[in-house]
């Protein structure tokens, strides 16, 4: 089993959708992933909060062996957000975002982290994601991840992003804006040939399920299905933390490891996306995780 080092947001969330309404629940790229990701494999983790985050999280996170050395609770108050969903769930309104303590984050990666074999960078600053990748030590695979708002502001240093990682995932409406290509698929073809050292490119299609190519092959697999959805927030990190750590586990990243890899990640997707916050995240196990495998070859084969 290979290490993970994962480097993202850490945050606190008030999320309504029509499901209901919550506040002050944990939120945060590196916290979605790094839970969906233990399931599979170690996790070393790099983040920053305030003096507010929920111990009884960082309790959690402890349960399951995810190493907090790089985890720096500073004073001040956690990242912030506030967000309600529409009725379809495919779209959200902001309604708050208060940087605070996040404002000033600079990843610092103790140095048993820098011999990790896979590094996630989640969705922060491409400057920050381009610095931990200066300090990382020979990783075996990087995966990437980015949003609309650095696409929009710092399109350069996404792409530099891009070209030193080894798996890039986005989705949709993000690979579109980048490349400049309305049609996905388009896109995708323009999103490989400038950046040759991809060995995958993931587009996550939201409701609709993900897309996988390495510019030869290509797979696409519809989203687990789902009665209800609760709620979205972190669908995208819990994603790619069981994507992550299923190539972690298997220490194979053939793309036929990938396609498997992508399956694992719209399950631990599912799981995120059944309760608000992370509550989705904290109590399934192994034998929930391969029954959910098992339908879904189930849904591809037929």
């Amino acid at each position: 089993m290979k290490k993970i080092l994962v480097v993202g947001s850490v945050g606190i969330d008030d999320i309504e959708t029509p499901a209901g309404k919550v506040e002050g629940v944990p939120g945060g790229s590196a916290i979605y992933f790094s839970l969906a990701a233990s399931a599979f494999a170690d996790i070393n983790f790099v983040g920053i909060a305030g003096e507010d985050f929920p111990k009884e999280i960082i309790a959690l996170m402890r349960s399951r062996e995810i190493n907090l050395d790089g985890f720096e609770i500073v004073e001040g108050k956690t990242f912030r957000w506030s967000g309600k969903y529409h009725d379809n769930m495919d779209s959200r309104d902001s309604l708050l975002t208060e940087l605070n303590v996040f404002e000033k984050f600079t990843p610092k990666l103790p140095g048993n982290y820098k011999n990790s074999e896979i590094v996630f960078l989640a969705n922060i600053h491409p400057q920050l994601q381009l610095q931990v990748l200066n300090e990382i030590q020979n990783p075996e695979l990087v995966i990437s991840d980015t949003m609309n708002f650095w696409i929009e502001g710092d399109r350069s240093e996404v792409w530099e992003v891009a070209k030193r990682s080894d798996i890039f995932i986005l989705n949709d409406s993000e690979i579109s804006l980048l490349t400049r290509e309305s049609n996905f698929l388009k896109a995708a073809d323009k999103f490989l040939e400038d950046c040759p050292k991809l060995q995958a490119l993931v587009v996550k299609l939201g409701k609709y399920g993900a897309y996988v190519t390495d510019g030869k092959e290509e797979f696409f697999i519809p989203a687990y299905p789902l009665r209800k959805v609760v709620d979205p927030t972190g669908a995208g990190d819990s994603f790619a933390g069981g994507f992550t750590g299923y190539l972690a586990l298997k220490g194979n990243y053939s793309f036929d490891e990938i396609k498997k890899a992508v399956i694992y990640g719209s399950i631990t997707a599912s799981f995120s996306v059944s309760n608000f916050s992370i509550e989705g995240l904290k109590n399934f196990s192994d034998d929930d995780i391969q029954d959910a495998y098992k339908m879904m070859m189930k849904v591809i084969k037929m």
